[in-house]
């Protein structure tokens, strides 16, 4: 029994000291924490604030040092990939948005073609310039049919051929690419090749230079290795944190933080010091943590501003430290991958914090001031060596150093949550530093707190519908819904958001967009057809005006020869753009209808949950249709029992329908009504259902081909005397 306990005691002793050996700052998530010294400790703390003890920063750095070396050794580290000549643009891919395919600065719907001058001006405009983006092209959208993550990029303006031409647009501004690949896409169609062959076919087909792993804490192998196998390596950036492991040959991540007052170190730039990550940080109003932790790191920002439609723009404020930031980090980028990094260089004054970047002969230092207030006066001390020079590289000038002892002590200026720079060498600064003094120096002449830092909420307008001639009694196939007092009640769909300022749509009586609507309204009298137009209808206008769209992507996809297959007559047409559906309703003398009018027509003036009642009725709609490959929706008459209080049939569960579509400066959205029967499974992630009559779902919009889906349908209106 002795024994037993003593083993159990040696064995707890053991562990405890292999702890140790791996570190006593153990990281947290992607972040190492810095020692507790350097926060503030308030009486409720029961602590005096302790200060660090003078060997505290080296005792940190050498544990941070040495859990280094062991967790390289624990994983067979090997850099190989990081000297590949293929690779080394990501060590200095510093500023990398995400881009929505929908975004109207990237493509024109009017003139129909891809505008990457457009967007890459704006960007250098406002806040100095990209070195890469990530262009994305599924989600929210992906779902809503059975296009799978590569399709979508296929359907996007011009094919396979024109993605090519729009990313070499890009590498024609000196601009690297990359494409997400989402994993969970596990619910729409089964590609040819196996997932990792069939993304780096793709990428290697436009060109990409990489692949962003959405939602992966890593991206295996095996992606990196399908993309070798065909001589087109591709750089993969997984959104979270990959093993130590994996930092071999993700050679790019995303950073999600946490944002403590003093700045952590990013694990993986700490591993290994030409990792480049980018802080991503989308819903934040404020950038300015983001931009510091990243330029204390020597690493990047994902300047992420349409997020899935939503803009969240980037204040002046945080532009103009953007271009800053961007400026010198780009100036300075071969000192940030310097394996002789030091995080958390002693400083002077509390909150301001700074990382040494020695390279050769010379260094550099990154510093932020994390105080709400200006620190000017002395700020660091630096050893000192005989011939050496300093130079603010940030306000772009030199410094005259006060000589204590052995130490140089270099006083400047930092402007509250605001950013310095520091180059000490023994040389003339060279023409490209000459050049970046020169450029801070014009920039920093104006303080960074005279721009503005207040956010921006784009406000929408509703395309307008022209009414049509009006009629006097029911044309074939339409149903009268008599005008009067209506309670508009709907709310968006959105998987992300809540219910922050921008989401969803802004209706005219508005004043701006939001998720929640509610109105009391006066609606005309009208007609809406009893049924969504079916395909022999579709088929009449084709014949009878010769009906070819200029984007033929997608167009009648489940078509064939000119015709739908055989007993598909009475189905609704499906793979028609919004453009496809007012073509036809103005052949028809009828236009589509406002969302008002699809929803009262649906729910009457009893405010029911579903065009029948309160209570969902599976046997109302078509049976769910949850496989890789969509089986066409139902015939518009097969489910009788889901008539509205109208006799408005079909209107939910089978197809969506197209009503009104939103436009902001940067975005095209359409509201879809009614659902669909299509429901791709495997991941929360797909296009959302809205079968209630009191939800909508938004669809952004970006070109005909891109925009027709299996899923959406449409029915008409015509106007009442």
């Amino acid at each position: 029994m002795l024994r037993t306990t003593g083993i159990g005691i040696l064995a707890g002793a053991m562990a405890l000291t292999a702890m140790a050996q791996d570190t006593q700052y153990a990281p947290v998530g992607q972040q190492i924490p810095t020692p507790n010294c350097n926060y503030l400790y308030h009486a409720f703390d029961n602590a005096l604030q302790p200060g660090c003890a003078p060997n505290m920063h080296e005792r940190w750095l050498k544990d941070l040092q040495h859990w280094r070396a062991e967790r390289r050794i624990r994983t067979a580290y090997d850099p190989a990939r990081y000297e590949l000549p293929a690779f080394r643009w990501t060590q200095s891919s510093f500023i990398q948005p995400q881009i929505m395919v929908h975004d109207r600065y990237f493509y024109d719907p009017v003139a129909g073609r891809y505008t990457v001058d457009r967007y890459l001006d704006d960007l250098n405009s406002r806040y100095g310039g990209i070195d890469a983006v990530l262009v994305w092209s599924t989600y929210p959208n992906m779902g809503i049919d059975d296009r799978n993550q590569l399709e979508m990029v296929e359907s996007m303006p011009g094919g396979v051929e024109g993605v090519r031409q729009m990313v070499a647009d890009f590498h024609r501004r000196g601009v690297r690419v990359l494409f997400p690949m989402m994993m969970w896409d596990e619910g729409t169609h089964q590609p040819s090749a196996n997932w990792p062959d069939a993304i780096a076919a793709l990428m290697k087909q436009i060109g990409a230079d990489g692949v962003n792993g959405d939602t992966q804490d890593g991206v295996p192998l095996g992606f990196s290795l399908a993309a070798d196998k065909i001589d087109h390596p591709l750089v993969f950036e997984p959104e979270g944190g990959p093993s130590d492991e994996a930092l071999t040959w993700n050679v790019m991540t995303w950073g999600q933080y946490s944002f403590p007052f003093a700045p952590m170190v990013d694990r993986y730039k700490w591993l290994e010091t030409r990792h480049m990550v980018n802080i991503s940080d989308r819903w934040n109003l404020d950038k300015t943590s983001d931009l510091q932790f990243a330029f204390f790191n020597g690493v990047g920002w994902e300047s992420w501003e349409n997020v899935w439609g939503i803009w969240n723009g980037i204040n002046p404020r945080d532009a103009e430290a953007t271009r800053r930031v961007a400026a010198l980090e780009r100036g300075v980028a071969p000192f940030l991958v310097s394996p002789e990094w030091e995080p958390h260089y002693p400083m002077h004054n509390y909150g301001v914090y700074s990382s040494r970047w020695p390279l050769q002969h010379e260094t550099v230092w990154t510093v932020v001031n994390r105080n709400n207030y200006d620190v000017d006066g002395r700020e660091m001390d630096i050893p000192l060596t005989p011939g050496m020079r300093y130079f603010d590289l940030y306000h772009g000038k030199e410094l005259k150093p006060d000589l204590e002892g052995q130490s140089a002590v270099l006083s400047f200026d930092l402007e509250a949550n605001g950013y310095g720079a520091i180059l000490a060498t023994p040389n003339e600064p060279s023409d490209q530093i000459r050049a970046l003094m020169q450029r801070m120096a014009a920039m920093t002449a104006k303080p960074i707190a005279a721009y503005s830092h207040q956010p921006q909420v784009l406000t929408q307008s509703i395309v307008e519908i022209l009414p049509t001639q009006a009629a006097a009694e029911a044309p074939e196939g339409m149903v009268r819904i008599p005008g009067g007092a209506f309670v508009f009640k709907v709310q968006g769909t959105e998987i992300e958001g809540s219910a922050n300022p921008g989401v969803d749509v802004q209706y005219p009586w508005e004043d701006s967009p939001r998720r929640f609507h509610e109105k009391e309204m006066l609606v005309a009298p009208y007609f809406i057809d009893k049924f969504p137009v079916t395909n022999a209808q579709f088929k009449q206008f084709l014949d009878a005006t010769h009906y070819a769209p200029t984007d033929r992507i997608n167009f009648l996809r489940d078509w064939k020869d000119g015709s739908f297959p055989k007993g598909w007559d009475n189905r609704p047409v499906t793979w028609v753009s919004l453009e496809d559906a007012r073509s036809y309703a103005k052949w028809a003398g009828k236009r589509l209808p406002h969302e008002w009018e699809w929803q009262l027509a649906a729910q009457g003036r009893d405010g029911l949950i579903y065009p029948w009642g309160n209570v969902w009725q599976p046997t109302n709609v078509p049976l769910p249709d949850m496989s890789r490959t969509m089986r066409g929706p139902d015939a518009v008459d097969a489910h009788p029992q889901g008539a509205s209080p109208y006799g408005v049939m079909d209107m939910v569960g089978n197809v969506w329908q197209w009503t009104e579509e939103f436009v902001d400066e940067h975005t095209r959205a359409a509201i879809l009504r009614g659902g669909e029967y299509y429901r791709p499974q495997g991941s929360l992630w797909y296009f959302p259902e809205a079968l209630r009559n009191d939800e909508h779902s938004k669809l952004l919009l970006m070109a005909p081909g891109y925009d027709r889906s299996g899923g959406v349908g449409f029915r008409c209106v015509r106007d009442s005397k």
